[in-house]
């Protein structure tokens, strides 16, 4: 799951199951890049999970090693005191890039319009905008209570009903 390129600095915890399992998700350069997600992390931990240390492990480890030294010597001669990257958290509301949503792109693929389309036929442009808020309510409430999922597909309706209401 935590492969190359991605950037999370929260990451406090990698544990690898199977570490000694040979592959390619456990060669050298695998383990070294899944241990590299909780570089950027002052309090990273990452366990590996093995009945045996195989020769990948000990070059990854051996590697991580070595980093981390020669880290702490260039920040020992420049007088850094590491901190963990914090980012901001991103509005799930947010507009994918290209700006305004139109009246048109609430239909599917076929040209049906879809089933939040459909339910607001009847609805005054003010019912609409109260759908709209009390959507953005649920999906906050989802997300404070961890159910991630759920507020994901809140969000798409919340998109859709933007959509339809021409709201950037």
């Amino acid at each position: 799951m935590l492969r190359e390129g991605l950037d999370l600095p929260e990451v406090t915890l990698v544990a690898i199951l199977d570490a000694d399992r040979e592959g390619f998700l456990r060669s050298e350069r695998s383990l070294i890049q899944t241990i590299g997600r909780t570089a950027r992390n002052i309090r990273g931990k990452v366990i590996m999970y093995a009945d045996v240390i195989t020769e990948s492990m000990r070059k990854a480890i051996s590697e991580t090693d070595r980093r981390r030294a020669a880290q702490h010597r260039y920040n020992q001669e420049h007088g850094i005191q590491p901190e963990t990257i914090r980012k901001a958290i991103k509005n799930m509301l947010e507009l994918p890039a290209g700006g305004c949503l139109l009246a048109g792109d609430y239909l599917s693929e076929e040209g049906q319009e879809t089933d939040l389309a459909q339910s607001m036929k009847g609805l005054s442009a003010s019912q609409q905008t109260q759908a709209l808020m009390q959507l953005e309510e649920e999906m906050r409430a989802a997300a404070e209570t961890l159910e991630f999922e759920r507020a994901a597909q809140i969000r798409d309706r919340v998109f859709e009903l933007r959509k339809r209401l021409r709201i950037h």
